[in-house]
């Protein structure tokens, strides 16, 4: 989170967020257990795997390491072997050999602690599972399913509490057309869990929501606050965050203004402390 006193100026000039607790779907701590919202927790089973072959001699040292701490199974090295994969970064890009290698790690290591060294690189490899299984991969047996997509997503957000995780699911459940107001409820705590956490996405969608009064009482400055800490931790081609923050400054009340202010500087104390 970049968010500092000079963003917070930054804001007050109209260059270009954690308030007291309101209500839990606004992002408020109401309850910081996880696990305590019911979720699908089935363990993905094991899909068929891709043999890696043995780097040839003129293969780069480093992606010759990789390769041999990969059959090892170190997942440190399969994950990053998997992002080079899905990239295409320095590799021929391969989403099934990267969906193998995120695949061994949640196979291996579904069970390990999340407090464990390589905890979040496993929960890492969930959420790229479950984005796989949202989109599928063309010409393979990896089809679009949106709920074993759901499942990788439900176990990272609540066993490993993922961030990311919490974020992709909060939209499975925001945005399912029939979605049920039990299936709202639990996409709004999951969006709030992750905005608090600093996932700037979640706190660009809470946000909107918030500011525009979208299936949530409208709160026009708790909904600024999000957008703004969004904003400010936005990349350079998340332009959706950037426009939505600015439709919302151009519309907000000086009052709206000056309590989002106060609520940012809460914020900044908050994650000093």
């Amino acid at each position: 989170m970049r968010t500092s006193r000079r963003a917070i100026v930054a804001f007050v000039l109209g260059a270009s967020a954690l308030a007291a607790p309101a209500f839990a779907f606004d992002g408020s701590p109401a309850n910081n257990k996880d696990a305590t919202i019911p979720v699908v927790t089935t363990l993905p089973g094991a899909a068929g795997t891709v043999r890696s072959k043995v780097p040839a001699a003129t293969q780069d040292t480093s992606l010759s390491a990789l390769q041999y701490a990969a059959e090892g199974g170190h997942p440190g090295a399969q994950f990053k072997l998997g992002r080079m994969y899905a990239n295409g970064d320095g590799v021929a890009q391969d989403d099934l050999r990267a969906f193998d290698y995120f695949n061994r790690i949640a196979n291996a290591h579904a069970d390990d602690s999340p407090s464990a060294p390589q905890a979040q690189v496993v929960a890492n490899a969930f959420v790229a599972l479950g984005r796989y299984y949202l989109a599928g991969i063309p010409n393979s047996k990896i089809k679009p399913d949106q709920d074993r997509a759901r499942e990788m997503f439900s176990y990272a957000a609540s066993y490993f509490g993922n961030a990311d995780a919490q974020y992709d699911l909060a939209r499975l459940y925001l945005k399912t057309p029939d979605a049920s107001r039990e299936d709202f409820r639990y996409g709004a705590r999951w969006l709030g869990l992750a905005a608090q956490k600093g996932q700037h996405e979640a706190q660009a969608l809470l946000g909107q929501m918030l500011f525009t009064g979208d299936r949530l009482p409208r709160q026009a400055a708790r909904g600024l606050m999000w957008l703004t800490l969004a904003r400010d931790s936005a990349g350079s081609d998340e332009t959706w965050i950037k426009e939505s923050y600015n439709r919302a400054f151009s519309k907000a009340s000086d009052d709206d203004r000056a309590m989002c202010l106060q609520m940012l500087e809460q914020w900044v104390q908050g994650r000093r402390e």
